[in-house]
């Protein structure tokens, strides 16, 4: 069952998983689990994708309950008419608010865009990035005796392929988990140590006028247990309060 975060008549959000596809795609044949095919049986009502999360990323997943709702978010997610609030863990420490103006060359898939004519763009990409926490821990990742972390707020401005995992790559800080753009050793040590297997990045907040009724939705989706076993791991516990979960499971599971 995924976790809805709202719904009505016109439009359904949920909190995807880590890991999940949003839909089937011949360029992973063998997967058996979609966002779109579960929420269509749980709800029992066809849905349509007006965006997309990469497969390692979690949060805020918007779909429309009909084609014309579609066509009309999927033009505000184009006229950049949405805001969308990240969270990630990153290597070092970044202490200062910046915003990465950094055009990115447009990233073709090996599969999908393997008989492109055309060749790649270079796009215009900017992310604002607030730092929330630091830590450093004991622990010899790299070449130091210790390592350091950061807990960041990030909203892009653009929605370009990989934007938030390439930018902080180009910045030196690289997200924590990021297999295509990270630190393979960091990535290493953050699993034998701190045992977090995921891609910490997730789709915190997503803000926008409601195409129907024209008013404003906030939609807001909760860190998932393997995150916020990270971040109490980190001491990073009441940094965002409304997106940490409490209950029975989460005490088990600390």
């Amino acid at each position: 069952m995924l976790d809805i975060i709202y719904q009505d008549e016109h439009l359904v959000a949920v909190n995807k998983p880590a890991g999940w596809l949003v839909h089937r795609s011949w360029l992973d044949r063998h997967e058996t689990v979609f966002v779109m095919q579960t929420l269509r049986d749980q709800i029992g009502q066809h849905v349509f994708p007006v965006h997309r999360l990469d497969r390692p990323t979690s949060g805020v997943l918007l779909m429309a309950l009909s084609s014309d709702v579609a066509r009309a978010l999927s033009q505000s997610f184009e006229q950049h008419k949405t805001e969308k609030i990240y969270h990630a863990v990153v290597r070092g420490y970044v202490e200062e608010a910046s915003v990465i103006d950094s055009p990115l060359v447009e990233e073709h898939d090996k599969i999908a865009d393997k008989f492109a004519t055309q060749p790649p763009k270079v796009q215009d990409c900017v992310t604002h990035c607030q730092p929330l926490g630091i830590v450093e821990k004991d622990v010899a990742i790299g070449r130091y005796p210790t390592s350091r972390f950061s807990l960041l707020e990030l909203r892009p401005e653009t929605g370009r392929k990989h934007q938030l995992r390439r930018h902080m790559s180009h910045i030196r800080h690289p997200i924590i988990g990021d297999t295509a753009h990270g630190d393979l050793r960091q990535n290493r040590g953050v699993v034998n140590y701190f045992q977090s297997h995921r891609l910490m990045l997730h789709a915190s907040h997503l803000n926008l006028i409601h195409p129907i009724t024209l008013q404003p939705l906030n939609l807001t989706a909760k860190w998932d247990l393997p995150w916020q076993h990270l971040i109490n791991q980190f001491g990073w516990r009441g940094l965002r309060p409304e997106l940490e979960q409490y209950g029975e499971d989460l005490a088990h599971h600390f």
